[in-house]
């Protein structure tokens, strides 16, 4: 007789790989992603020269850094408020806050695989680029547009 296994303590277990551009710096997160949002602010959009960030929470005790503690640098934008960088190819990796020091704020842009967790919002819209169009009816390729790919 088989052993029947429980399904949903896998389900609830997760582990997901996160590097910057360089590979300088690996991650692991074993744990959920809460509250993602696409945040349009032009702090966000600044700090990542983006039209918007997209970022979650992650415990901070659920955050590993598995290679380059020594090349994560940060810039104290606000007494307290730290944002985690690559030193060698500036990848936005986290946000600290003082306030709150047992979250960290993951951009997901570093992630290596697949989430199941998905974004919740679009948050300060009203401050967002004056050319980006949330709602844009844009064509779509898988790779280059077809006027790069002379």
């Amino acid at each position: 007789m088989h052993k029947k296994i429980n399904t949903n303590y896998f389900k609830e277990y997760r582990v997901y790989q996160a590097s910057c551009l360089c590979g300088q710096v690996e991650l692991q997160i074993t744990g959920k992603i809460s509250d993602i949002i696409h945040c349009h602010c032009s702090l966000c959009r600044k700090s990542t020269g983006t039209a918007y960030a997209t970022n979650g929470f992650v415990n901070t005790n659920e955050l590993k850094i598995i290679k380059g503690q020594e090349h994560i640098k940060y810039f104290e934008f606000k007494l307290g408020r730290k944002r985690h960088f690559c030193a060698h190819c500036a990848s936005p990796l986290f946000s600290s806050n003082s306030d709150l020091p047992e979250k960290l704020r993951l951009r997901l842009g570093i992630l290596d695989t697949d989430i199941s967790e998905r974004p919740m919002s679009h948050n300060f819209v009203t401050s967002k680029a004056s050319w980006d169009d949330l709602d844009a009816k844009l064509p779509r390729y898988n790779e280059f547009e077809p006027s790069r790919m002379k």
